[in-house]
């Protein structure tokens, strides 16, 4: 039996102004729970936490979840190292500001959808997949800002945008 190929991580981090932008635009306010979904090394979580909010950063990344883990520790910050597949979501309100992994997108705005608890969600994906999202969804799932290629450290090959939903 052949060996499984190695895991293939596509990362395409925010830059820490895109982040602080980004997060700006939310409606995260101070005591809110914030999930971030494919939380890297930060990005996302820094700017969440700074607003007070108690954020859940969900990492699959051994090395990155480490990275948080010592990044954030004696802070509002929680760290999860799983896939986004087996994240149980929170029981209570919450949000969700993300730069999630773009294999998976449409799948994880399916489960976001169905959940009475969420607040809100503001996700970076492929420009071509939010516009694809906004038309399945209609009044669900609205285009939000452009983030430009160059707003990433590890550029994807399109221009992504943010999807909303509220």
């Amino acid at each position: 039996m052949a060996a499984a190929p190695p895991r293939r991580w596509g990362w395409h981090p925010l830059t820490a102004e895109w982040a602080d932008r980004l997060v700006a635009m939310t409606p995260v306010r101070s005591h809110d729970v914030v999930v971030d979904l494919g939380a890297g090394e930060g990005a996302l979580s820094d700017p969440l936490a700074r607003t007070g909010a108690r954020v859940l950063a969900v990492e699959l990344h051994p090395r990155r979840a480490e990275h948080l883990r010592r990044r954030f520790s004696g802070t509002r910050v929680a760290v999860l190292e799983l896939d986004l597949a087996e994240f149980r979501w929170p029981g209570h309100p919450f949000r969700v500001v993300a730069n999630p992994p773009y294999t998976g997108v449409n799948p994880l705005v399916r489960r976001l959808l169905a959940l009475r608890q969420l607040r809100s969600a503001d996700l970076v994906v492929a420009e071509g997949v939010a516009r694809g999202l906004a038309g399945r969804y209609g009044d669900r799932v609205e285009l939000g800002p452009v983030v430009p290629r160059r707003a990433f450290r590890n550029r994807p090959p399109t221009d992504a945008r943010v999807v909303r939903i509220r």
